[in-house]
C-alpha cells in the first residue's frame, strides 16, 4: 500500500492481517513480540470481544508510539459495533485501531463515519466476485441453490465463512444495480435481510441464502 495512513481508526477491506502487519512494518514498527501491538483474528466479533478490546485499549502503552490494535473478523455483531462507539470516538492515549472485515459497507454507518476505509484486496478477487454474481443472477432458482452449496458446505452455521457469504451478497447487490429494470423489492429486501441477520448469534444461514436465491429476479 502506497498511501500513508494518518488518524486512529481504520476500516480495512480484507480477510487476514497480513497486509496491515506488512504496512506497520514498513512504518518501522516491530509487530512481533511487541507488547504495544495487539493482533487477533475472530470468526465472529461479538459483544464480549468488544468489551475485552475496550478494556485492553485502556491499558498504558509501553512505548512512545502508543498502542496498536489489529482486529480481523469475518463479521461483527450490531451489539459489538455499538459497544465500540465510545472507544473509537475518543481513542485512548494515541491508540490506533485497524478493523479488517471482508465487506466494510456492511458495518454500521455510525462506525464507518468515524473510520477511514481502505482496501488491501487483490483486484482480481473483485473481478471474480462480479463474475460469480452474474452467473448466479442468470441461473434458474434450482441452479442457484446448487451454486450456494460451496458457501454452505459446513454443517454448522458457526463454522461457515460468514465473511465470504457477506462478500457474495454484496456482489449480488452491486450486480443488480446494473440491471435497474429487473430489480424487485422482494429480491433487494432478501439481500438486505440476509446481510443484516447473518451477524446475529443463532442466525440460520441456509434459509437466509435460499430466500435470496428464490426472490431475486433472473437476469
Amino acid at each position: 500500500m502506497t498511501v500513508r495512513l494518518t488518524g486512529n481508526i481504520f476500516l480495512i477491506r480484507g480477510k487476514d492481517t497480513d497486509g496491515v502487519l506488512a504496512y506497520l512494518e514498513r512504518e518501522g514498527m516491530v509487530v512481533r513480540g511487541n507488547a504495544d501491538v495487539y493482533v487477533r483474528t475472530y470468526g465472529q466479533f461479538g459483544i464480549d470481544d468488544a468489551h475485552d478490546l475496550t478494556g485492553r485499549a485502556m491499558g498504558r502503552a509501553m512505548g512512545e508510539r502508543g498502542r496498536t490494535f489489529v482486529v480481523c473478523a469475518s463479521g461483527m455483531t450490531t451489539e459489538a459495533q455499538n459497544a465500540l462507539l465510545k472507544t473509537i470516538e475518543d481513542p485512548p492515549d494515541n491508540a490506533r485501531f485497524f478493523f479488517i472485515v471482508p465487506s466494510p459497507e456492511t458495518i454500521l454507518a455510525t462506525v464507518r463515519s468515524r473510520a477511514q476505509t481502505y482496501s488491501f484486496d487483490d483486484i482480481d478477487e473483485t473481478g471474480e466476485a462480479a463474475r460469480n454474481a452474474s452467473v448466479f443472477l442468470a441461473a434458474t432458482p434450482a441452479k442457484r441453490i446448487d451454486l450456494l452449496k460451496p458457501l454452505l458446505e459446513k454443517d454448522e452455521d458457526e463454522k461457515r465463512d460468514i465473511g465470504a457469504i457477506i462478500a457474495f451478497l454484496s456482489s449480488l447487490e452491486c450486480a443488480l444495480a446494473s440491471h435497474p429494470r429487473t430489480q424487485s423489492r422482494e429480491g433487494l429486501s432478501a439481500i438486505y435481510n440476509a446481510r443484516k441477520y447473518l451477524g446475529d448469534k443463532g442466525a440460520l444461514v441456509k434459509p437466509l441464502l435460499e430466500s435470496v436465491a428464490l426472490l431475486i429476479p433472473r437476469v
